[in-house]
């Protein structure tokens, strides 16, 4: 990256209102000097800490999966996925927001104890703790993410990125190679325990002294106003001790992952996978059978969807699905971008028949295991009697969407009628609010977030970690639930039964990690964690490589005819491709930083 990135300050970027804090001067041409005394100079800086986030924004990188395809001719995930991928073109890249983001966060840590952030030195005081934390726990999640996207092996070892743990000046060395994957890991972890120690587990408003935290009374907290002044309901969205919680799960699932291990590879175990997860699912949640506190199907399924508890979203509260959230925005994006053609959407996200093939029956068996069950898979008419999540998350021929009957057997929805048409004959339903009106005549708009961090995802990363540890019902740490009761729980959510026989077919832990794999896969798609997830778990280069498939209907829209399943686009992946790549630009500046194998 250019080093002069590292010496701009962005100021006044985050206002945070109150009566307590100064007020931001007229003069904006200052240097660092001259802004100790103004909040906006610290609040500006870990602003570009949030901002570098990357799961703020929807990435879509299911099409360069076998879970989707995209009408996009220019999209960059598609050009990754047939063949275009290189260290210099790379639209997974996290290399230079990431490390920007650090920097920031690097000189807030420098300098915030010469910072002023109220006229009351308790509340100041407590300014500074809370924002400290923010930084540690900012800085975290980017080296996270960083190591998601390009981590790797080098001539035998295993490496993440440079630590850079101070503000990089123009006098600096950039030229610094990349830490062992371990150390990062560990880079982060440390940071994780710093944020915590600076962070409540949850901002909420206190009603008296009495209720001020013995943590925060050791810290010399005395009046509850001052409290709720800092860390308050009102700031819910900042980092908070659970998130970090709940980072820590992350970054251990990651740790634990088959893409990493193996001589001088990650030391992370499942064991540590499924006891973070688990920190996470007991922080005062009932969890017990039958439901072990999951969400119900409203709100933890077709959360994107629920306008009543979308609608209540204020002071930056949570759905009981969510431990962190971006921001509400009130728009019609999504339903422009991927409603059908026919109600003026432009179809951009196509889901594939390999992922609506990976929805089981309504009983619970997959589709090709439904012969003499209850529910029989019946190839002239796929879609009944199967798993609700399908049609919740797809929306197939013959569905009502706004009162309208999708047809694509013919006319614009049909495959490839117009370049907004689908590709696959299905369309993307998830994380579309199905009360947006994108025509021309009566067009409005709605609220909408994006989940950061849903619950579900901490379930999903126990049942694997816990099922790689102990198997399928192992509970030796007495934790009070195992892999299977995590997923009987999660397929009884998604399908309303309560006896579940498939999973009572699954006996070992290679059976019970394709099923929680293909769990994941339907709970989360579209959500940005397949590209990355069969990544980690090094499956089969032909998994990787799996060719995208669609239909063709012919016929009518209440007697339609399926073509057999056929190939729509090609992926490219070489067997390097298990990891991302520095960016070329990088590797050609600085001669200490390795370029991980296979990639020039």
């Amino acid at each position: 990256m250019n080093r002069n990135i590292f010496v701009i300050l962005i100021l006044a970027v985050l206002f945070v209102s109150c009566d307590d804090v100064f007020d931001p001067a007229i003069e904006n041409n200052r240097d660092k000097n001259t802004t100790y005394v103004e909040p906006n100079f610290g609040q500006g800086l870990l602003t570009q800490g949030y901002a570098r986030i990357p799961s703020n924004n929807w990435s879509f990188n299911d099409v360069a999966t076998d879970d989707a395809v995209t009408n996009i001719t220019g999209d960059g995930y598609r050009a990754m996925a047939t063949g275009s991928w290189t260290a210099s073109v790379n639209a997974t890249d996290r290399w230079s927001s990431c490390l920007s983001g650090i920097q920031y966060l690097n000189l807030f840590l420098s300098e915030v104890n010469k910072m002023t952030f109220a006229k009351d030195a308790n509340s100041d005081k407590l300014f500074k703790d809370r924002m400290t934390g923010e930084a540690f726990g900012l800085r975290a999640l980017l080296m996270y993410n960083l190591l998601q996207a390009h981590a790797g092996w080098v001539k035998g070892k295993l490496l993440g990125f440079p630590i850079f743990l101070t503000e990089q000046t123009l006098t600096s060395d950039f030229n610094l190679p990349r830490a062992d994957f371990n150390k990062c890991v560990e880079r982060i972890y440390n940071d994780i325990d710093s944020a915590q120690f600076h962070l409540p587990l949850d901002y909420k408003d206190l009603a008296n002294n009495a209720a001020i935290p013995s943590e925060y009374q050791a810290k010399g907290v005395a009046d509850y106003s001052v409290y709720n002044l800092v860390l308050g309901q009102k700031f819910t969205g900042l980092m908070s001790g659970r998130i970090m919680k709940a980072i820590r799960s992350q970054v251990a699932l990651l740790a634990a992952s088959q893409a990493y291990t193996g001589t001088d590879g990650s030391t992370g175990t499942w064991e540590d996978a499924a006891k973070y997860a688990a920190e996470v699912l007991k922080l005062g949640r009932p969890i017990a059978a039958p439901t072990y506190g999951l969400a119900p199907y409203a709100s933890g399924v077709t959360w994107f969807n629920n306008s009543t508890e979308i609608n209540a979203l204020t002071n930056g509260a949570n759905t009981v699905e969510t431990i962190w959230r971006a921001g509400t925005s009130n728009n019609r994006d999504l339903e422009t971008q991927n409603y059908p053609p026919t109600l003026n959407g432009q179809g951009r996200i196509n889901p594939t028949q390999n992922l609506v093939d990976a929805f089981p029956m309504a009983n619970g068996y997959p589709k090709d295991l439904s012969a003499g069950t209850s529910k029989v898979f019946d190839p002239s008419k796929p879609y009944d009697n199967r798993d609700p999540r399908l049609k919740a998350f797809v929306l197939v021929n013959g569905a009502t969407l706004r009162s309208t009957t999708i047809n694509m057997t013919s006319g614009d929805d049909a495959v490839n009628a117009k370049p907004t048409s689908s590709r696959t004959s299905y369309y993307m339903l998830k994380l579309l609010r199905q009360d947006v009106n994108v025509m021309s005549v009566g067009a409005n708009t709605q609220l909408h977030y994006k989940p950061r961090i849903r619950y579900t995802e901490i379930y999903l990363n126990y049942a694997e970690a816990a099922n790689e540890a102990w198997g399928p019902k192992g509970d030796p740490m007495g934790y009070g639930f195992s892999a299977y009761d995590i997923i009987k729980a999660i397929r009884s959510r998604a399908l309303n039964i309560t006896n579940d026989p498939y999973l009572e077919t699954i006996s070992d832990k290679d059976a019970m990690r394709t099923l929680i794999r293909n769990e994941r896969r339907l709970e989360l798609c579209f959500e940005g964690f397949r590209f990355w997830d069969l990544r980690r778990w090094k499956v089969n280069l032909s998994e990787l490589n799996a060719p995208a498939l669609g239909i063709t209907l012919s016929g009518t829209v209440s007697s339609p005819v399926f073509s057999a399943p056929s190939v729509v686009e090609s992926r490219v992946y070489g067997n390097y491709m298990y990891y991302g790549p520095i960016p070329y630009g990088e590797t050609v500046k600085w001669s200490n930083l390795l370029q991980n194998d296979g990639w020039k």
